[in-house]
């Protein structure tokens, strides 16, 4: 596929899945905008992506900021005149809290980092989207929207479920203009996500591969073939579906 001159904007890019996929979606030719909060970070990722041959930009804002993500968005578009993929890859867990003691505070600051920020950033892309060729958002939603998470993670889960439902009525919402939008959601994935519980509990991160069919974590670059694949012209019949990249998570004996 030639994807000279194509844009992608990934969200949450500075760091494990959103800057393996900002590196494949660079070598596969698009000219990747990079987001985050730390714009040192960000700052060096270009340079890392430059010195590859990438064509990269950073721009730093928290995606929560309804604001924030509108002005970005409008700068991007102007200045490349389209947006071609848009990665909803910012996301997190935001603490754990068990409902009874959750405060709104909390359950609103999840709700707001997981669905909230798809929610601005798809919104403030729409237009220039339908400038784009195949033009698609790739939304992450997680094996908690499924299973509701683990202990503590039950509003996670929650906003993912959310996620996933509005991968579908986005899709449906944007049919009309050709964009396409669908949603990968990965396993246990060896990123920065996990540093707590592999320092303080080395064995017990170790132990997740049993439950894994394929016998082993996943690794960003395992996400990032997804997406690329997602957002090629290879996979433009596919729409409002969600791609599980675990490994047989779940399925492990």
């Amino acid at each position: 596929m030639n994807t000279k001159g194509k844009i992608a904007f990934i969200t949450g890019a500075t760091g494990g899945i959103g800057f393996a996929v900002a590196k494949r979606l660079g070598k596969d030719g698009y000219t990747v905008i990079l987001n985050g909060i730390e714009d040192d970070k960000g700052a060096e990722r270009v340079k890392e992506l430059a010195a590859e041959g990438i064509s990269a930009e950073y721009y730093g804002f928290d995606v929560t900021d309804e604001q924030a993500v509108s002005s970005a968005v409008r700068k991007i578009g102007e200045k490349y005149g389209k947006i071609d993929a848009i990665i909803n890859n910012a996301g997190g867990l935001g603490g754990r809290s068990r409902f009874e003691d959750m405060t709104t505070d909390f359950y609103r600051k999840v709700m707001a980092l997981n669905l909230d920020s798809t929610f601005f950033v798809s919104r403030a892309a729409i237009p220039y989207l339908k400038k784009g060729k195949n033009a698609s958002i790739i939304n992450y939603t997680s094996i908690a929207a499924w299973n509701a998470g683990g202990p503590g993670a039950g509003i996670y889960g929650t906003s993912k479920a959310a996620v996933q439902a509005i991968t579908r009525a986005l899709a449906k919402d944007l049919a009309e203009y050709g964009i396409r939008v669908n949603a990968v959601s990965p396993g246990t994935i060896d990123t920065p996500f996990h540093t707590q519980i592999k320092s303080t509990k080395p064995e017990v991160f170790a132990s997740w591969k049993n439950n894994i069919l394929l016998g082993r974590l996943g690794q960003p670059e395992d996400v990032a073939s997804v997406v690329s694949f997602l957002v090629s012209d290879d996979a433009a019949f596919l729409t409002a579906e969600t791609i599980q990249v675990g490994g047989g998570q779940g399925l492990g004996i």
